[in-house]
C-alpha cells in the first residue's frame, strides 16, 4: 500500500520490510504440545509418573530421558523444561513417591508419648500393606539400592522430610540418631518383607510385625518400651 505521495508505506508486504511477527501466545522457551483437557494430569505430572515407573523398569542408569518423555506422551525437551537433568526429575519421582511417608513426623507429634511408637510403626506399615502407595515406594527404593547418585537423592530427601523434621518433636539428647535408629529398624523390615521377600517375615501377619517393632521404636524414640516388648511371635 502507498502512501497519498505515492511512497511505500514502512511495514506493508509492498514495502519489502516486514512487520512486528505475530505472537504465538506460547511462553518463549517452552515446548509445545503442553496443552491439556480438563480433568487430564498435566504434562510436568505425566512426567513424574513416567519417571517412576522408567526408574523402576530400567534402574537408574539405563533410564533415560527420552523414555522418561515416551512414557509421558510429551517432547524430550519439555522433560528438561521442567527438571534439567535426569536426577532432578529422579528427586521429583522420588518426592511423590514418599510424600505419604512425609506425614511420619505430624503422627508422632500427636501422639501421647507411650504411643508414639506404636502409632509410627503402625502408619508405617499402612503404607506398605497398601498396593496403592507400595508400588511406588517399591519402584524407587529398588532404584536406591542399585545407585548410589540415586541413594544420595533418595538420603537427602528422606533426612529433610523426615528424620529432621522427627528429630525436632523429640525431647531428650541426640534426637536424629534416635530417630534414624527407629527409621531403620522400620525401613530395614519393609526392604526385608516387600523388596527381598525373605521368609518368614514376607508372609508374617503385619499385626505380629508392628506389635513387635513398636516397642522398639518406642525406645528408640523415648527411651520407653523395650522392657515391655511382647515375646516373638506374638500379637498385640
Amino acid at each position: 500500500m502507498n502512501r497519498a505521495d505515492g511512497t511505500p508505506d514502512p511495514g506493508t508486504p509492498d514495502s519489502g520490510t516486514p512487520g512486528p511477527e505475530p505472537r504465538s501466545g506460547r511462553r518463549r522457551g517452552r515446548p509445545a504440545g503442553s496443552s491439556r483437557a480438563a480433568g487430564e494430569p498435566s504434562a510436568r505430572e505425566r512426567i513424574v509418573s513416567s519417571a517412576r515407573a522408567e526408574f523402576a523398569a530400567r534402574g537408574f542408569d539405563k533410564a533415560s530421558i527420552r523414555g522418561i518423555a515416551r512414557g509421558a506422551r510429551v517432547d524430550p525437551a519439555l522433560v528438561h523444561h521442567y527438571f534439567g537433568t535426569k536426577e532432578q526429575v529422579f528427586e521429583a519421582a522420588v518426592e511423590k513417591a514418599f510424600a505419604p511417608a512425609f506425614g511420619v513426623p505430624d503422627e508422632v507429634a500427636t501422639a501421647e508419648r507411650g504411643q508414639a511408637g506404636e502409632r509410627m510403626t503402625r502408619f508405617v506399615f499402612g503404607l506398605w500393606e497398601n498396593p496403592a502407595t507400595r508400588e511406588p515406594l517399591l519402584a524407587i527404593v529398588r532404584s536406591a539400592v542399585n545407585n548410589e547418585t540415586a541413594a544420595r537423592i533418595f538420603r537427602g530427601l528422606v533426612a529433610r522430610n523426615l528424620v529432621t523434621r522427627l528429630a525436632q518433636s523429640l525431647p531428650g539428647p541426640d534426637p536424629q540418631h534416635r530417630v534414624e535408629l527407629a527409621v531403620a529398624q522400620l525401613v530395614g523390615t519393609a526392604v526385608l518383607r516387600y523388596v527381598i521377600k525373605i521368609e518368614p517375615l514376607a508372609s508374617a501377619p503385619a499385626e505380629d510385625l508392628i506389635a513387635q517393632l513398636a516397642p522398639v521404636v518406642q525406645h528408640h524414640l523415648t527411651g520407653e518400651g523395650v522392657p515391655g516388648a511382647p515375646p516373638a511371635g506374638s500379637a498385640a
